[in-house]
């Protein structure tokens, strides 16, 4: 008893999108696939620079977070908090990891940027652990993406102007 879910398709073939656990992708294709017996109508999102192909039923894209890249009020509202001041909370480092690294899956541009914020060092303060980098760069790499395909820039040139926020 196959039922066929007829979904509005709110992407294009060819338009950026974000996924949560993996950032900001292109949409290759829209394609209808035989799965397990049943007919799926499947987006094919590429993620160029982890070299990775995700195909998502058309009918959970909603639920797994897939969306559009941020409105132009979301991207300020993330910038406005990254230039914000750091709060860094007195917690064990092991749980303030663990709620960094939900905030970046969220795939809220506005969490990411209270991660970046929080974990940013100027030179001229004490070392980072290699966790703390590493969430960092992540955070500071997923919100470049998003913020280049907004402002239609390289990712390079989006992590300097996020950077150069960052150090005032």
């Amino acid at each position: 008893m196959n039922k066929k879910i007829s979904v509005l398709n709110p992407f294009c073939s060819g338009e950026y999108v974000v996924y949560p656990a993996h950032g900001v992708g292109k949409v290759a294709d829209i394609t209808k696939q035989n799965v397990a017996g049943s007919e799926l109508e499947l987006i094919v999102v590429n993620f160029a620079k982890d070299k990775m192909t995700l195909r998502i039923p058309m009918a959970k894209a909603e639920t797994t977070g897939l969306r559009k890249i941020s409105s132009a009020d979301t991207i300020n509202e993330a910038l406005t908090t990254l230039k914000g001041k750091a709060k860094v909370k007195k917690v064990m480092w092991s749980r303030r990891a663990q709620e960094y690294e939900n905030k970046i899956n969220s795939g809220n541009p506005v969490a990411i940027a209270e991660v970046v914020r929080d974990l940013h060092r100027n030179e001229n303060l004490a070392e980072q652990s290699y966790s703390e980098r590493q969430i960092y760069e992540q955070a500071l790499d997923r919100l470049a993406n998003e913020y280049a395909v907004f402002e239609n820039i390289t990712p390079a040139d989006a992590t300097q102007k996020l950077l150069s926020m960052l150090a005032k």
